[in-house]
């Protein structure tokens, strides 16, 4: 077997481009304790990686009194929005990163289970021309673990999906785009490794060369 350069990489965001995801927890946890919840480690699993219409609906199943799901999505939305804003820096080596793969001509794109409103303020703090092709929650009738955001990523891009390498930091995430029949370079020293997936604690460690050629895509 020889490898090949990917196709595109395709970037989750909360958590792997930008640090927002403690401000996503912050906000459910704001939410929640409005409704008379303490939001705990137990309910990271419906929390961590999830879209926000997931989270408002596990509140509503949680809290004996809560309000519908659908003044919950808003009441997640308004917190989380108001958190992220003016408040994005992106994670160590994300810019060498998308510098280098750019450099070397390769398409990026943005796969998350965010709100539009919030993709595009991320998209936009990091540099709207890095990306050719940005997926956001209302983008798919299904988000992740669903394999539809990256399906559909891969779909715009007008490449296979496994042809591609997706950077994710989650096991929603890597579930999703896994099930899409991407290569996974996994952002996070709590998931295993395992075929087509590689696993380093930080993008710092990683550089451009090392999704352009020889770890993630083999080919017969």
């Amino acid at each position: 077997m020889s490898a090949v350069s990917p196709a595109a990489v395709l970037f989750d965001m909360d958590g792997t481009l930008v640090d927002t995801e403690q401000l996503w927890w912050d906000a459910v946890a704001d939410v929640a304790g409005r409704v008379g919840y303490t939001l705990g480690e137990t309910d990271a699993a419906d929390v961590v990686g999830h879209a926000i219409g997931h989270t408002a609906t596990y509140l509503h199943t949680v809290v004996a009194e809560a309000p519908c799901v659908h003044e919950l999505t808003d009441a997640l939305d308004a917190a989380f929005m108001a958190r992220v804003e003016g408040r994005i820096e992106p994670l160590p080596g994300v810019v060498a990163l998308l510098d280098g793969l750019a450099a070397a001509g390769v398409p990026l794109a943005i796969v998350s289970a965010s709100p539009r409103r919030v993709v595009d303020l991320v998209r936009d703090a990091l540099g709207s021309a890095r990306f050719a092709v940005t997926v956001a929650a209302e983008d798919v009738a299904r988000t992740k673990p669903d394999p539809a955001p990256y399906l559909a990523a891969a779909t715009a891009l007008g490449v296979e999906p496994s042809a591609c390498v997706a950077v994710e930091d989650t096991i929603v995430g890597i579930t999703s785009a896994e099930a899409a029949g991407c290569a996974v370079l996994a952002v996070s020293p709590a998931i295993h490794p395992a075929p087509g997936r590689r696993v380093v604690a930080s993008l710092a460690l990683i550089e451009p060369a090392d999704l352009l050629g020889d770890l993630l895509i083999p080919q017969v």
